[in-house]
């Protein structure tokens, strides 16, 4: 009888040793999709003050054309890589930013434009967002490294192989796409 009640105890004990790895791994994977979200909607964000941005400066620098179109372009391709997935969508936010950088270098040669109080607002609105972006890619990324770890890890290696717990991409910016695009005025 004794013996019966130690395996008892035993298999009682894996079963819940189970179930924790389980829930564990499922928190962790709802953890990353929610800084997943948090992404999306600062890059929506980003992607919602782009025209205003371009409609502010294309009165200034009308001539300007292939800039406004370079911008527009990056802009509809990073909206589109949105169900990609991280790799993707980073390398096209990488793009976006360039094209950024090249509108703001525009900006630049139009004093008249640098002290337009609609285009300051944009431009602090965008940079704001540029930092609330580079915060959720790293926590982001943070929860993929705790996720991936913990489905990598004995014992929970085997529940993540049972119940298709599957790695993440982590959301990667280019050398020097971390950077917010500023103009000094």
């Amino acid at each position: 009888m004794l013996g019966v009640i130690i395996i008892v105890i035993i298999i009682v004990l894996v079963i819940a040793f189970f179930i924790v790895a389980f829930n564990q791994a499922v928190q962790q994977r709802n953890r990353v999709d929610s800084a997943w979200s948090q992404i999306g909607v600062q890059l929506t964000r980003r992607h919602d003050l782009i025209p205003n941005l371009i409609e502010t400066v294309k009165g200034y620098a009308a001539h300007e054309k292939s800039t406004f179109e370079s911008v527009t372009q990056a802009r509809a391709n990073a909206i589109s890589a949105q169900q990609a997935g991280p790799a993707q969508q980073a390398q096209a936010e990488n793009v976006l930013t360039g094209a950024l950088k090249s509108l703001f270098a525009v900006a630049e040669a139009y004093p008249d434009l640098k002290a337009n109080q609609n285009f300051l607002n944009l431009q602090e609105e965008l940079t704001s967002t540029e930092d609330r972006i580079s915060y959720a890619r790293q926590f982001y990324n943070d929860s993929v490294q705790k996720y991936n770890t913990k489905i990598q890890t004995f014992p929970t290696v085997l529940i993540a192989g049972m119940f298709g717990f599957k790695q993440r991409e982590f959301f990667e910016a280019e050398q020097g796409a971390a950077e917010v695009p500023r103009v000094q005025f």
